[in-house]
C-alpha cells in the first residue's frame, strides 16, 4: 500500500490506473455487446466460440482481477457498463465488446480492499454506457450507495482534494460519471472532471507525440486529467495478429518507449496527473509511476528549502 506513506497534504497524482480496468474476465457464453458495429455482430453469428475466443485476444487488455490490481497498487478504475439484451432481471455488467462480470462483484472487491486499507483511495471512472437507462443509472447509484456508503467523497472543487482532507473525512471513493445523472446526486463527480483525451493510433511515436501534447495543453484548471498509454489496433492490425492477441502484437512491442516517456515526466498542475495503461503488470509501469508521487514530494522540499 503506497498511498499511506504519503504526506497528509499530498494531492491525488498521479494515481496509476487500468484501462479497460474489468476486462481482465470476458465471458465468451455471453452475448455480443450491445455498442458493436454490425460487421461484428454478423461476425460472431457466423463463426460463434471461435470468433468470441479471438475477440477475447484483443479485448482483454488487463490480466489481473480488482483485488489484484488494487494490492499492485492501481488506484484509478477504467470501467465501461452494459445490459444484456432481454435481460429480465436489468443487471449490469461490465462490457468491452463481450460481457465481463457484474458491476457489483467488481464494486464489492473494490470496497472489501478499501475497508481493510482505511487510507487508500480510489478514482471510479464511469465513462461509457450501453444500453442504459434511467432504472438502469438509478440501479447503479442505489448499488454505490449501498456498496461504499461512507467512503463516497461528495464533490469539491479537484484543488481541495488532498490525502488530508480525506483522511479526515473518512472519504475513499469518488466516483466521476459521465451521464447527466452526475448533474443529482451529490457524490456523483461530472465526466467532464475526468478528461481523458484518446490518441487512437498503432504507432508509438504517435502515441508519444500524442501524449505530450495533450499534457503540454492542459488548460483546465479544477479537474484531474488522465494520460492514457494505450495504443489501440486497427482492423488490418488484427488480421495480422489474429491468433496471437493485444498483448503481444502490440502492448509489449512498444513498452520500453511507454516507460520511457513515462519516467520523464513531472507531476503538478501542468504536468501529469492520472496514467492508464494495458496489462498494467508490464515491466516496471507500477513503480515508475508511484515513484513520481515521492519525485514531486522532492520538489516541493527543494521548494522549501531555497
Amino acid at each position: 500500500m503506497w498511498q499511506k506513506n504519503l504526506p497528509p497534504n499530498s494531492c491525488l497524482c498521479p494515481p496509476l490506473g487500468s484501462h479497460d480496468s474489468f476486462s481482465f474476465y470476458i465471458d465468451e457464453a455471453s452475448p455480443v455487446g450491445p455498442e458493436q458495429p454490425e460487421t461484428v455482430q454478423n461476425f460472431v453469428s457466423v463463426f460463434g466460440t471461435v470468433a468470441k475466443k479471438l475477440m477475447r485476444k484483443w479485448l482483454a487488455t488487463q490480466t489481473m482481477n480488482f483485488t489484484s490490481q488494487l494490492e499492485a497498487g492501481i488506484r484509478f478504475f477504467d470501467l465501461r457498463i452494459s445490459t444484456k439484451p432481454r435481460d429480465p432481471d436489468n443487471e449490469l455488467y461490465f462490457a468491452h465488446g463481450l460481457f465481463s462480470a457484474t458491476v457489483r462483484e467488481g464494486l464489492e472487491q473494490i470496497s472489501s480492499f478499501l475497508s481493510a486499507h482505511a487510507k487508500e483511495v480510489v478514482f471510479l471512472d464511469f465513462n461509457h454506457f450501453y444500453g442504459v437507462q434511467n432504472l438502469h443509472h438509478e440501479k447503479l447509484v442505489a448499488m454505490l450507495k449501498e456498496v461504499f456508503g461512507e467512503k463516497l467523497c461528495p464533490v469539491v472543487f479537484a484543488q481541495e482534494v488532498t490525502l488530508k482532507y480525506l483522511w479526515e473525512k473518512e472519504y475513499q471513493v469518488l466516483v466521476f460519471y459521465h451521464h447527466p445523472m452526475a448533474l443529482e446526486v451529490p457524490f456523483l463527480w461530472p465526466g467532464q472532471m475526468m478528461p481523458a483525451p484518446w490518441a487512437n493510433t498503432t504507432d508509438p511515436e504517435k502515441l508519444v507525440q500524442f501524449l505530450q501534447a495533450s499534457v503540454t495543453d492542459r488548460r483546465r484548471k479544477g479537474t484531474f486529467f488522465v494520460s492514457q498509454v494505450v495504443l489501440t489496433p486497427k482492423a488490418s492490425t488484427v488480421m495480422k495478429g489474429v491468433a496471437s492477441g493485444l498483448r503481444e502484437t502490440i502492448t509489449e512491442r512498444a513498452l520500453p518507449g511507454m516507460m520511457q516517456w513515462i519516467r520523464s515526466q513531472r507531476p503538478g498542475e501542468n504536468g501529469i496527473n492520472i496514467i492508464t495503461a494495458d496489462f498494467v503488470e508490464l515491466g516496471e509501469f507500477i513503480s515508475a509511476v508511484i515513484s513520481l508521487n515521492y519525485h514531486h514530494l522532492n520538489e516541493d522540499e527543494d521548494d522549501d528549502a531555497t
